[in-house]
């Protein structure tokens, strides 16, 4: 049984689809953006780490991919960590009309 101020459960589902799809285009966004410089990204933060090697020592990979993806992984969570702002928006944007509504009909 629905009132007018209520949605039913299939225009709740799309309203979270799109902005679950909002939040995920902000951060391909910012990931796109941020890829060609993903070598430098991760350059910049292991530098520190390096300095503080021994001369004749370097990083070495655990992993036959490592090289490769740890770039990769460290400017998508940058990506996450620069959108956080939308998300929560969206979020927000998502919880808030629901927000205030009595959980009980008394």
């Amino acid at each position: 049984m629905t009132t007018d101020n209520q949605q039913p459960l299939i225009s709740h589902l799309i309203e979270l689809r799109d902005r679950l799809l909002r939040g995920l285009l902000a951060v391909a966004i910012i990931a796109a953006c941020l890829l060609p410089f993903s070598n430098d990204l991760y350059h910049f933060l292991a530098e520190p780490l390096l300095r503080h090697l021994p001369e004749s020592s370097t990083m070495i990979a655990t992993e036959v991919a490592s090289p490769f993806l740890i770039p990769f992984k460290l400017t998508l969570s940058i990506s996450i960590l620069l959108a956080i702002p939308v998300l929560l928006f969206q979020l927000w944007a998502f919880i808030a009309p629901g927000r205030g509504k009595p959980l009980t009909d008394t």
